[in-house]
């Protein structure tokens, strides 16, 4: 068997692995959305009094239409929880064990990238049979269509974390950098509410939520789970991932990156 499909294999596996043995992490990664989606959804239906939602021009509930950006929150929030691993991983030793095998640099952050990613897609689909249940109705194949934007907009949000991990010193400063990320990048979004209603209260709020990655990632999702493809947010999405990655490799390069300068 090639090195390069069984380091893939065994990284993949080990996250497997300790995702399994982690089950608050799973539990957690289903109550956060759900709470939204049973509670909070109530309150933003009757504020903004949403029936018709374009560009689908068709009569859908609020709860529906913000299905899709709860996916996104279980992405971004799972690709936050893996770049938390990788700091952990290099305050005890392990990172470094990995990233001084004889295969390249480059791959093996791939590899915990294509894991983090799988995680995360099974996560989603674990939330969108429950929301089901709870009587979310989407068009049947919408839930196959939506699996490449799953994991577009998971290999974006991972790649992501991974710069971010390259970046954080300890594992202490963690929750601090986070909150500057996760809360922004999903509030000012659109994945609670439409852009074109960010626009009638605040132009500047819905300029900011327009060039940020994750609306189009909840875009591209969108569309998806209604059998439809968004051409700029594919394109949008595919160019932010391959920027964040560009940053982790060079993040994670000892000769020129972040962890150089670390010593």
């Amino acid at each position: 068997m090639s090195p390069y499909l069984t380091s893939l294999i065994a990284i993949v596996k080990r996250e497997a692995l300790r995702f399994v043995h982690q089950r608050e992490r799973f539990i957690a990664a289903l109550v956060r959305p759900l709470v939204w989606l049973l509670v909070f959804a109530a309150g933003f239906r009757a504020a903004l009094g949403l029936s018709i939602i374009p560009p689908y021009q068709t009569y859908i509930t609020y709860e529906t239409y913000i299905v899709p950006g709860l996916c996104g929150m279980i992405l971004l929030f799972n690709g936050m929880q893996s770049s938390l691993s990788l700091v952990y991983d290099r305050e005890m030793g392990s990172m470094r064990l990995l990233l001084t095998s004889p295969l390249p640099r480059w791959w093996l952050l791939l590899c915990r990238l294509i894991g983090a990613t799988v995680i995360s897609v099974l996560q989603v689909y674990a939330f969108l049979l429950i929301a089901y249940l709870f009587g979310i109705d989407l068009p049947p194949m919408g839930y196959v269509a939506v699996l490449p934007a799953l994991i577009i907009c998971g290999v974006m949000l991972g790649a992501l974390g991974l710069a971010l991990s390259s970046i954080i010193k300890q594992l202490e400063n963690f929750a601090g950098v986070m909150n500057f990320v996760i809360f922004p990048m999903f509030f000012l979004s659109s994945a609670l509410y439409p852009l074109w209603k960010m626009a009638e209260s605040s132009p500047l709020l819905h300029d900011i939520c327009a060039v940020n990655p994750f609306t189009h990632g909840v875009e591209l999702i969108r569309y998806a789970l209604y059998l439809d493809l968004n051409l700029p947010a594919l394109g949008w999405t595919v160019l932010a991932a391959v920027g964040f990655l560009i940053l982790a490799m060079w993040g994670y390069d000892p000769a020129r990156g972040l962890i150089r300068r670390k010593g």
